[in-house]
């Protein structure tokens, strides 16, 4: 399915509301300025398999321009709008786009990106969020879709997304996979037909999307509900509170979170959190990144039995799941497998016993996908032995109802005195200390040791002086002494992704020296 379905059973129904304003945009007007915009590019000569790159923020028009490449075969790539202009030269020449769309919100970088990709044909401009704006050698999307036909085009091939990683281990890295063999109004997507099922997705549901509209979850997961005929409220970036008043102004039944997103709002005052109604959620999905126990504890707490946490990755590899009743018999789980067979091999590719922590692979019929241009990193992703079976570079261990349980990324790992010590677990441990607003934990060179822990705290405001005795203190009764941080650094200036990832790298090359 897809919005023209829901076009023509629904047409009045708001397919999209902005948080902020209360814009609303129908399945009606969904469908035609998506069709308009792709029979543009139609006359404009743009065929199935060709490729269209989109920088923005979090809008309406990005949903269209989506759906535009959806019925017309197309790859679409969303460019992490945190870049640099060199860093989005370098994903739209990457991926190859000939079609490139802009934001008026980043028209401040537009020339240098212009400069850099001598391979884009058309160039278009999306208004600022008051309409007007445009970008200089940029075409007007409003004024394309007002000139573009609605006739319907010859054949609707089904599109899909080229969405590159996160890059917080190096450059990031476009994931490609075949086009689908099928139309865009057949069933047959991966996500809609694994996902909606597990949280009850339907066209009465009303689905809160507080992230960041580039990266895979929330973009996916929008698509998702508008293929089941859903409401989407998007919000343009996350606030706390604010999260939990658009729950309550629009009786949102579904979202989806990360764990920092759900730290934010655990720290508004109690007297703040109680006076949302946040009633109306039937299902809150979180991943992305690991989820201290204490706080998924909390909000379920909090919240009720309504947490689905999954594992997965842009890639879409494998993917585990695990639902709140599930989670509190087994608290750090990310579930069982729900895509692919979970395999845990040690740095040989041997397949370790139930409880013995190694790389987590998936194992599929195929391998399901390739780094586009990158066949050295591809390679890495690969078993020695077993080229189907797949990792995303994360370790962990399978208990013996097959329940995955990770403890930290490979290349996260601190080895201090030839010891493993996950960072993981010391983050965990410390991000619900109410001194502590955020925490990074990460291992630097030591002429002893090999390498040390350092905690970098971003602590909250007005916290006490001799803050690191006092957070020393507080691990000491939670982990083992041998994996304590051998010093505490502060820092309001935690590098992350708008989706909660800590870019790890940044911040070692800050700490190192």
């Amino acid at each position: 399915m897809y919005p023209g379905t829901y076009a023509q059973s629904a047409p009045d129904k708001p397919a999209i509301i902005m948080a902020d304003t209360g814009d609303t945009v129908t399945y009606r007007e969904l469908d035609t300025r998506s069709l308009r915009f792709a029979r543009h590019l139609y006359d404009q000569g743009v065929r199935s398999g060709e490729h269209v790159a989109i920088l923005t923020d979090n809008q309406p028009r990005a949903l269209e321009i989506y759906w535009a490449a959806m019925r017309s075969g197309l790859y679409i790539t969303f460019v992490n709008s945190q870049l640099s202009a060199d860093e989005v030269a370098y994903i739209v020449n990457d991926c190859g786009a000939q079609t490139l769309v802009v934001a008026q919100r980043y028209a401040a970088i537009a020339p240098a990106v212009v400069a850099q990709t001598p391979g884009v044909q058309r160039r278009v401009a999306l208004a600022g969020p008051d309409g007007t704006g445009g970008i200089d050698g940029f075409e007007d999307y409003e004024a394309i879709i007002a000139a573009a036909s609605s006739q319907p085009l010859p054949a609707q091939p089904c599109g899909v997304d080229m969405l590159y990683s996160s890059g917080t281990t190096g450059f990031p890295k476009g994931i490609k996979v075949p086009l689908p063999d099928r139309a865009v109004d057949e069933a047959g997507d991966a996500v809609t037909a694994l996902f909606g099922p597990a949280i009850g997705l339907d066209a009465e549901s009303v689905y809160l999307s507080p992230a960041p509209v580039y990266h895979a979850a929330p973009l996916r997961f929008m698509a998702m509900a508008h293929r089941t005929g859903a409401t989407v409220v998007m919000m343009r970036k996350f606030d706390a509170e604010d999260a939990l008043r658009q729950i309550e102004r629009h009786r949102a039944t579904h979202s989806q979170w990360v764990p920092t997103m759900f730290v934010r709002m655990l720290k508004l005052d109690a007297s703040v959190r109680a006076s949302y109604d946040v009633s109306s959620l039937r299902s809150a999905v979180h991943a992305a990144a690991p989820c201290p126990v204490d706080v998924k504890r909390a909000m379920i707490d909090w919240w009720g039995p309504i947490l689905l946490e999954y594992y997965s990755a842009t890639e879409m590899n494998g993917v585990t799941m695990i639902d709140s009743d599930q989670w509190l018999e087994r608290p750090g789980s990310v579930g069982q497998s729900r895509l692919g067979v979970v395999r845990v091999c040690d740095d040989d590719g041997r397949e370790l016993a139930t409880g013995e922590i190694g790389t987590v692979y998936f194992e599929r019929d195929t391998a399901p996908f390739e780094y586009h241009n990158d066949p050295g990193r591809t390679s890495d992703t690969r078993h020695p032995e077993h080229p189907n079976w797949t990792t995303n570079g994360d370790i962990g261990y399978l208990d013996g109802d097959g329940f995955l349980f990770l403890t930290d990324r490979k290349s996260f790992t601190i080895i201090s005195g030839g010891v493993n010590i996950y960072p993981q677990e010391i983050e965990n441990a410390l991000a619900l200390h109410p001194s502590v607003f955020d925490v990074a934990v990460i291992g630097v060179p030591d002429a002893e040791m090999g390498e040390s822990v350092v905690a970098v705290v971003h602590p909250v405001e007005g916290a006490e002086p001799d803050l690191a005795a006092t957070l020393d203190g507080f691990l000491r009764e939670r982990i083992a002494h041998y994996k304590l941080p051998r010093r505490y650094e502060f820092d309001t200036d935690l590098p992350r992704t708008p989706t909660g990832k800590l870019v790890k790298g940044r911040l070692r090359d800050r700490y190192r020296s």
